[in-house]
């Protein structure tokens, strides 16, 4: 009777770690990216192999930005500080331009050094037409981007997505206002 107890409470034991996972985040989404081999801002070939292994947050963002995006990089920057503080590493920060023709590796570069970006662990990326970051965006991030015919304003969401080590998004949380920065953070040590 011992016995049978004993290996009951194993079983169920093993049932509960089992059920916990790897991940350690509730509800996650796990949508497995597509590769890429992009173009970061010191004009160097940059991708998914380059992001195997390891935590990262990425964005879309573009320097001719009129309203969401300046934020957005503000709220990154913070995000990136706040990773350092807490000892974090193995954390890459990825923003993805959606105005390729104008956001060259120079362009991002400088637009980057205006938000003190560190640019170790973050990545400004083009290097693509316009359709295959609108594509990219839709079909791995859920997410629109979209060039309008006339003006130089891009539609794109504001979110900010927290990617595991094998490529796969996690979670997403809203990168402009009221930004969850110690949900994210505990997020990311989560995945850790």
């Amino acid at each position: 009777m011992k016995l049978r107890v004993l290996a009951m409470i194993c079983l169920a034991v093993i049932l509960l770690l089992s059920a916990c996972g790897q991940s350690g985040i509730k509800d996650a989404l796990n949508w497995e990216l597509a590769d890429f081999t992009y173009t970061n801002q010191e004009n160097k070939e940059f991708g998914l192999k380059d992001l195997e292994g390891k935590v990262w947050v990425a964005d879309f963002i573009f320097t001719n930005c009129e309203d969401v995006c300046m934020p957005m990089t503000a709220n990154m920057k913070k995000l990136q500080q706040l990773a350092e503080e807490e000892g974090i590493e193995n954390i890459e920060f990825v923003s993805f331009s959606v105005d390729p023709k104008v956001d060259t590796p120079e362009v991002l570069k400088d637009y980057g050094s205006q938000y003190s970006a560190d640019f170790s662990n973050w990545h400004f990326l083009t290097g693509y037409k316009q359709e295959e970051i609108e594509k990219y965006a839709m079909d791995n991030f859920k997410t629109i981007v979209k060039k309008p015919q006339t003006g130089d304003q891009v539609i794109h969401g504001t979110d900010f997505y927290l990617v595991d080590q094998e490529g796969n998004v996690m979670k997403y949380y809203t990168g402009l206002a009221e930004i969850p920065l110690d949900e994210i953070i505990r997020d990311i040590k989560a995945l850790q």
